[in-house]
Formats: structure tokens, C-alpha cells, sequence
């Protein structure tokens, strides 16, 4: 048997998960090889074609903020780009784009096929290799080759033990007839790994010109764009954008689905697997919500070199000739052309409790797991995970302390915090309620918030650095000016006032007092501000937030307070839960299957109530008195 001692990590997988794990590893000096079933399926995006959206889009800017390469690429790509929910609060504020599938994938593959201390190997994993210590040694493909390594990434997505059903006709593979990985599954169950099953669809691509978009609503891209990454220069990217379009199902739709529900394979029992519950098929939207006239859909192309458009809403299991027949009943569609049909794919994935929240397996020292492989659903929750999985894999070489975001320092926390202290029964997708410090943990501000664990991590240049401190002054600076600056009742200030419906002053007010007025910006107030200096639209941006939400932004900030305090309260390793009296049965076995690391993390099992927890911290300060003594 052939052994090759060449790398120091190898990296299962090359989605969006494989390509931030592999960039990592290999930017912090680790030769690192990533392995994938298809040269093919490297940044593959087997379903929407964009990237961000809603709570994503602040995955996407944080990733970047640390130093991964998602925003760039998408940067790179787009070729329809918006800011969502800007009627809102800034909390809420995230960008999506549209992406030249295509384009992503190759630009992507580039960057990797570049990256110094990275090769790219396609073969199959069908075994991870330990030692007599349950330390990881080696992985092993399906011709029969060892790669010894001292840590594997497990970033598998999709592809374990795959199947694609379309109605009665189900096929054994991954997502777009892609190969599927069919060992590896048991090798980690050997391992003593826990797996379980989880399914997720996608909707038919339609031919171009079969579509008659005179029935539907055009959606435009925002006319000053934004880019994902703080690296890039908003002008560079300024371009023509494509159109999106609107439709909606109807009743004949509704119909036509409802009198083939038992030939979907969702609810003829066919399909073992749960899926994402934030993410239904066309056919849970019409038994979920069957009061519901019509569902939106949108149409977005797959790229500007080819002919296939998505259908955003309907994703579907159905047979092919339902689904002709559904999407001919929907405005715009009546003449259309099914280019690949809509599926639903099944796949094994593992438990996320068995993990660290440095995403590193408890009982497999050097064995990390990210991205879909977690039980998450999305781009953009695998590519943080693979991210984070790969400067930690570094740092456990490196005998270095992990970098880990936490809930309350960004959206990357609360994913991998969800995903490792909850049970997950389903697909798990980001949103922005399931953050408790949203107003902090904003989209605009995640260079401040986390370049710095970047440039910790050696991801991000001292360059990069400095700008977001430079960045940092200028705001406090700024707000400092605003706050000493008082301005007098004139003419042409109750004018400017008036016409943004403003009450007009009597007696002199800061402007700092001025921008706090819900109907007033700091732009607004340029004409009568003479020492105004020349700042760039970002600073400007905080500048305006960090006034208007001071109140709501120090809550917050003492909250956070409270949370750090039982983070930091540590569990002991050795602690026997059988021991800890008064403590409920429910929180004890479920305190023993998730084994957490602090009292914070404790606090956020399900079924583990706040008397529990409390239990748990007179317990634990009692054992650390006695070792004391």
C-alpha cells in the first residue's frame, strides 16, 4: 500500500466550505492538499445562484473581515447586486447578489490553483485513519492511497451517501449528477462519529427564450453598488447589472400539486431524510400554507453565458410531467422549457454536538467538520465554518490557542454556537432573530468588529489592519466634533429642517442633538456644518448609526457584559454530572451527550433550564474551592 507523507492537512471536499478550509490552512503556511469527487464541483453553487441575502450577507462580510475569500470572489462575479431590507433598521440591512454561476466556480478554482502550499487532488475519501490515541494520522482515497496528515477537514456537503429524486425516478449521486462519496460514511461511524439524514431540493432551470417576461415584474440591482468585501474598491465595481424578474403561483398551481401529492417522494415516505424548514418545497408552501392565493417566485439568470434561469420558490420533487405542468400554469411560463428538472437530494451528515466550538471533533483530536457536513444548509454558513475549522486546524499544529467568534462578537458565533449546543433536526439556516446583539453584530460594521481576530489569526496584513484602525479614529473623532459643535436658530437651517419635516429651532442645539432626529442624516445636515471634513462613505455610515442607536447600542453592550461573564466560566473537563445533586434528569443526560465547555454554553442546551444552571455553578465553584484547599 502506497503512503504519501507530503501534507500536513487535507481538506475533504472543495464546496464553499473546502475552498475556505484549504485557502486558510495554506495561507498559514500548512501544505495542505483538498480533495474533491469532480475537479468540477470546486465552489460549486448546485443550487440559487447568489450569494448573501438576509442574515447571510453578514456571514459573507464577517468571513471577510477574518481574511476568507468569499466576498471577494463574489465581488469578482456578480452580475446583479442589492442591498436588502434598507426601509429597516441597519440591523438588519444585508446584501445579496446575484452570481455568474460559472464565473464563481472558475474564478474560485483559479484562486486555489494559484494559492502557494495547496494542491488540489480529485479522488474519492473512503476512511479517516487514527491512532491507538483516537488522534487523526491519515486519510485513505478509494484507490487504495494514504495521505498521512496530522488533521483532515471534514467538508463533505451534500455528497455523502447521496441520492436525487425526481418522483419515482431516483438517482444515486450528488447534486447536478456529480459522483457521490458512498464509504466515507461508514468509516466515521466506525469511528464512533454519529450520523444522521437530511434532504434539501432545488427548482428546474428554465430555457431563456421560452419565458415571456412581459407578465412579470422586473427587479433591478441597486444603482450604487456595494461590494461584500472591505477590500474592494466600491468604483472598481460599479457596472451594468442584469434584471431579475417577478411572478407568482396561482390556484391552478396549487392544484395541480395538490392532486400529485402522492407521487411526490417528500410525502409518499419515500424520502428518509428532514429538510430545512426555512426552505420548503413548492409542495410544503401549498399543504403548509394552504390558505395562501399565490407564492412569490423569482426569476434570476444562472449567468450572462448561459440560457438557463432559476426558479426561486418553486423547488419540487415532483415527477417531470407534473412539474411541466406546474410551471406552465405560473404567468410568463406557459410556453416554458425545462433545461434540468427539479430534484430533492439526501445525504448523510453528522451531529453537530460532537463538536468544539473550534468546530474539532470532542473525541478525534485533529479531526474538524464544517459546512454542510454540520447539519447547516447555504453558501455562506459553509464557507464561515470552513473558515474558522481551518485556522483552528493550523493552530492545533501550531500548539496555539484557537480563534473562535463568539455569540455575541458576530453571526459566525451564533452559527457554530447553534449548531454544537442545539439538537439539530433539521437543515439549519441563518437568520438575523436568531442573534440576541443584532444591533452590534451589524453587516457594515464587521471589519471593526473582527479584523482584528483576522489579523491575530495571520490572515489579515498589518496594512489591512491599519486602515481599520485609521477607520476606527475617524469615527470617534467625528462623533467627538458633532457633540461640541452647537449651531443657532438661522433661516436656512429651520429651511433644511422643514423640509425633511423637521420641528424647527428656537435656541441652539448640537448637531450631534440633530442627526438623533429619526427624519435627519448626517447628510442632511451638510450645508450648515462648515468645518465638515472629508470623510468616505463608510466612516460617514457609522458615524450616523453610532448616534442615532447610542441608547439601543450600550443595552446591548451591557448585555453583552452579563453573556462574556458565563462564557467565561469554564466547565471542568473531568466534571461528573452524576454527582451534581438537585439537577434535573432531562438537563443531566443532556448536559453528559453535549459535554460544554462553559457555563454560557450549558445555559443554551435545550432542556437545560436557568435553575439547572444554576445548580451547576454553586457545584462547580464548590470543587474549585476544595482544590484550593
Amino acid at each position: 500500500m502506497m503512503k504519501i507523507s507530503d501534507y500536513d492537512i487535507a481538506v475533504v471536499g472543495a464546496g464553499h466550505a473546502g475552498c475556505e478550509a484549504a485557502l486558510a490552512c495554506a495561507r498559514l503556511n500548512k501544505k495542505t492538499i483538498v480533495f474533491t469527487v469532480s475537479i468540477n464541483s470546486i465552489a460549486l453553487m448546485p443550487c440559487n445562484p447568489n450569494i448573501g441575502g438576509s442574515s447571510k450577507g453578514h456571514l459573507v462580510r464577517e468571513l471577510d473581515a477574518i481574511g476568507g475569500e468569499m466576498g471577494k470572489n463574489i465581488d469578482r462575479t456578480f452580475i446583479q447586486s442589492k442591498m436588502l431590507n434598507v426601509s429597516k433598521g441597519p440591523a438588519v440591512h444585508s446584501l445579496r447578489a446575484q452570481a455568474d454561476k460559472n464565473d464563481y466556480s472558475s474564478s474560485m478554482r483559479q484562486v486555489l490553483e494559484k494559492q502557494k502550499n495547496l494542491d488540489i487532488k480529485q479522488a474519492e475519501i473512503t476512511e479517516i485513519i487514527t491512532d491507538e490515541n483516537n488522534k487523526i494520522c491519515g486519510v485513505k482515497t478509494a484507490t487504495g492511497i494514504e495521505y498521512e496528515v496530522d488533521a483532515v477537514i471534514l467538508c463533505t456537503g451534500v455528497y455523502l451517501k447521496a441520492r436525487c429524486l425526481c418522483g419515482e425516478s431516483i438517482t444515486y449521486t450528488g447534486p447536478n449528477g456529480l459522483q457521490a462519496a458512498n464509504s466515507l460514511s461508514a468509516s466515521l461511524m466506525k469511528h464512533g462519529i454519529e450520523i444522521q439524514r437530511f434532504k434539501t431540493g432545488t427548482p428546474a432551470r428554465i430555457s431563456f427564450d421560452s419565458i415571456d417576461f412581459s407578465k412579470m415584474e422586473p427587479q433591478y440591482g441597486d444603482e450604487r453598488i456595494t461590494p461584500f468585501s472591505f477590500s474592494t474598491d466600491p468604483d472598481d465595481i460599479q457596472k451594468e447589472q442584469v434584471k431579475c424578474y417577478l411572478t407568482y403561483t396561482n390556484e391552478e398551481t396549487h392544484n395541480i400539486i395538490r392532486n400529485n401529492l402522492h407521487r411526490s417522494p417528500i410525502y409518499a415516505g419515500v424520502i428518509e431524510g428532514t429538510g430545512p424548514r426555512y426552505c420548503p418545497s413548492i409542495e410544503d408552501k401549498v399543504v403548509k400554507f394552504a390558505d395562501k392565493e399565490r407564492h412569490q417566485v423569482f426569476l434570476e439568470p444562472e449567468g450572462i453565458h448561459t440560457d438557463e434561469w432559476y426558479i426561486d420558490g418553486m423547488s419540487s420533487s415532483l415527477p417531470e410531467d407534473v412539474q411541466i405542468k406546474m410551471y406552465r400554469s405560473v404567468p410568463g411560463l406557459e410556453n416554458c422549457r425545462i433545461v434540468r428538472n427539479a430534484y430533492a437530494i439526501e445525504y448523510d451528515c453528522i451531529k453537530g454536538k460532537q463538536l468544539k466550538n473550534t468546530l474539532e471533533f470532542k473525541n478525534i483530536s485533529g479531526l474538524f467538520s464544517a459546512g454542510q457536513s454540520n447539519g447547516s444548509s447555504g453558501y455562506e454558513e459553509a464557507a464561515a465554518q470552513g473558515l474558522i475549522a481551518g485556522i483552528n486546524a493550523v493552530r492545533l499544529l501550531d500548539k496555539k490557542d484557537p480563534v473562535t467568534v463568539d455569540r455575541s462578537e458576530g453571526y459566525i458565533g451564533v452559527l457554530i454556537d447553534d449548531l454544537t449546543t442545539k439538537d439539530g433536526f433539521e437543515p439549519y439556516r441563518m437568520m438575523t432573530s436568531r442573534a440576541e446583539y443584532r444591533l452590534l453584530l451589524r453587516q457594515d460594521n464587521a471589519d471593526l468588529r473582527l479584523r482584528k481576530k483576522g489579523y491575530e489569526a495571520g490572515l489579515i496584513s498589518k496594512e489591512e489592519m491599519d486602515r481599520v484602525n485609521e477607520k476606527e479614529i475617524a469615527i470617534e473623532k467625528e462623533i467627538v466634533r458633532l457633540q461640541k459643535t452647537n449651531v443657532s436658530p438661522s433661516e436656512k437651517l429651520n429651511q433644511i429642517l422643514k423640509d425633511h419635516k423637521s420641528t424647527p429651532l428656537t435656541t441652539g442645539i448640537t448637531l450631534e442633538e440633530l442627526i438623533k432626529r429619526p427624519e435627519l442624516t448626517y447628510a442632511d445636515l451638510r450645508d450648515i456644518d462648515m468645518n465638515r471634513p472629508g470623510l468616505s462613505d463608510d466612516v460617514i455610515e457609522q458615524v450616523n448609526i453610532g448616534i442615532k442607536y447610542r441608547g439601543y447600542i450600550e443595552r446591548e453592550k451591557r448585555q453583552v457584559d452579563h453573556f462574556k461573564k458565563l462564557e467565561k466560566m469554564m466547565i471542568p473537563g473531568e466534571i461528573d454530572y452524576d454527582d451534581v445533586k438537585s439537577i434535573r434528569i432531562e438537563a443531566r443526560q443532556k448536559l453528559k451527550s453535549f459535554k460544554p465547555e462553559s457555563i454560557g454554553q450549558a445555559s443554551r442546551i435545550q432542556g437545560v433550564s436557568p435553575a439547572d444552571i444554576q445548580v451547576l455553578i454553586v457545584y462547580i465553584k464548590r470543587i474549585l474551592n476544595e482544590r484550593i484547599q
